[in-house]
């Protein structure tokens, strides 16, 4: 009767050894793609005083709205400027507001939500400041902010730092108070050991897959608002080259000049695109209930 029961007990099903040496992230077809894109456009970003073919900041009115051409692969804006070498540099600008953005929100989302979900008393004081920002639109309120403190780059991560952090710092909070609640935690108070250490040492590290694919959602965001801000005239300078201000100098002659808006709108895209399936690769990587043998 043993024997029969185990031979009727399914059996696991294990991947060939070939595939299960492959990196379990670049097992993730979308993930693939992700990593693809975003190293893409990391190399076009460090390699852009190579990449460009003319000084983004040159103005020359005699060659305005030129159509792509040989010499201006995507043509001309409406002040003579290179729009190949501005989408070039603009890379650079998007990648430098992201990470800013993503280590500055995860270092103060994760301090906030680590305080507010182990010590109760802080609680309801932080999350409610917390709340308070959440309930502004995140729009809204990165635009008073850039009008509070002016349109600077470093100013635009500030401003997109406070939008974010609130949100992380829920979910942070959330993930804390459910490892606070285990056996280990309850056995390492039991023996003494103090709260910072219980913070660093246990709880946060129980903690850290949340925040890795949080980042990675924030970064894509932190560049789809800085090329809002942009847009809108709120963001960065308008002389520096930025996907976003290309996009806002171009709704102007969309009619007349499309491919001033195209370029920038569509590496805008697959940057987005890429963090975000980046993004889900790690997701699905890290949550113990998608993962597969």
């Amino acid at each position: 009767m043993a024997d029969a029961i185990a031979l009727d007990s399914p059996l696991p099903v294990r991947r060939p050894l070939a595939q299960r040496r492959v990196p379990p992230l670049f097992r993730h077809r979308g993930a693939v793609l992700g990593v693809v894109i975003v190293a893409g456009i990391l190399l076009v970003a460090v390699a852009a005083p190579i990449l460009a073919r003319h000084d983004p900041l040159f103005l020359d009115a005699n060659i305005r709205l030129q159509a792509p051409n040989a010499a201006y692969p995507f043509g001309t804006d409406n002040q003579g400027r290179d729009t190949y070498s501005r989408v070039v540099f603009g890379a650079r600008l998007s990648l430098l507001v992201g990470v800013g953005v993503a280590l500055l929100t995860l270092l103060i989302g994760t301090t906030v939500g680590l305080l507010a979900g182990f010590y109760r008393r802080f609680d309801s004081v932080i999350m409610r400041v917390m709340d308070g920002l959440m309930a502004f639109p995140g729009v809204i309120l990165a635009i008073a902010i850039m009008a509070a403190i002016g349109p600077r780059v470093e100013n635009v991560i500030f401003s997109l730092t406070v939008v974010y952090t609130p949100r992380l710092a829920r979910v942070m909070r959330s993930a804390v108070l459910q490892v606070r609640e285990l056996q280990y935690v309850e056995a390492a108070q039991a023996i003494g050991v103090g709260a910072p250490r219980l913070l660093v040492r246990h709880i946060l590290p129980n903690c850290m897959a949340i925040l890795i694919v949080q980042s990675t959602f924030i970064f894509a965001d932190a560049v789809l608002g800085e090329a809002s801000l942009s847009f809108l005239g709120a963001g960065t300078p308008p002389e520096i080259p930025s996907w976003g201000n290309m996009l806002g100098d171009a709704r102007q002659y969309l009619a007349r000049a499309p491919w001033t808006m195209l370029a920038p709108g569509a590496a805008l895209m697959l940057a987005v695109l890429g963090l975000n399936l980046l993004g889900d690769g790690v997701r699905d990587l890290l949550d113990p209930r998608l993962r597969r043998l």
